[in-house]
């Protein structure tokens, strides 16, 4: 596999939301990626994400953030998912699976991810406030939620422990960048295969 082919651009436009969206899995990010969502703790999440998971993410949202944050939040999770499954394209070569068992001060999460096709989320995820500062805890999980659809991977969230509502939030997005990295790392032993017995995924 190429890895230089690894990368996407994405633009989204609806009545609620303008995305202009850039993935490389294949950057480490040696400089500071661009990720300006209009959501100053989504900004933070997304950053923390990518640092830990090595991957060049630059986003640039102007949505209806005077309803609520709920559209630019979501649409994010639907571009960067589009973005992803066009970076992966057939997926061969990839390991395919990561896992992690992430500590946050108090909090413990286990993220695990499949590469298999399939959209699906589990998220097991208990946040004990409605709002981090002024962020709705809910929408972390709507954002998983549309990331996975068009992504078209099984990703899994289990807390373990925790506490602190902003302290879990980061713990989760540390934990799916660290998880997604292994999963789409290059497998130098796979002779550039798709790691599936179907041959597709």
């Amino acid at each position: 596999m190429d890895k230089r082919e690894r990368k996407a651009q994405v633009s989204r436009r609806t009545a609620e939301t303008e995305i202009r969206l850039t993935l490389d899995l294949d950057d480490s990010a040696s400089e500071a990626n661009a990720i300006n969502t209009g959501v100053g703790f989504l900004n933070h999440m997304l950053t923390l994400a990518a640092a830990h998971g090595r991957f060049r993410l630059d986003v640039s949202c102007v949505g209806d953030t005077d309803v609520d944050d709920h559209h630019s939040v979501e649409d994010i999770g639907i571009a960067f998912g589009e973005a992803f499954k066009a970076c992966l394209g057939n997926a061969a070569g990839v390991k395919r699976y990561g896992q992690i068992i992430l500590p946050m001060d108090e909090a413990l999460m286990i993220a695990a991810v499949d590469l298999s096709g399939r959209g699906y989320l589990g998220f097991d995820v208990r946040i004990p406030t409605e709002k981090i500062g002024s962020f709705d805890s809910e929408l972390i999980k709507e954002f998983f939620l549309a990331f996975c659809r068009k992504a078209e991977i099984t990703l899994h969230f289990k807390q373990l422990a925790g506490e602190n509502a902003h302290h879990i939030a980061e713990s989760v997005f540390k934990a799916f960048g660290r998880a997604l990295a292994q999963a789409f790392a290059i497998d130098e032993t796979a002779g550039g295969r798709i790691p599936s017995t179907k041959g597709v995924l």
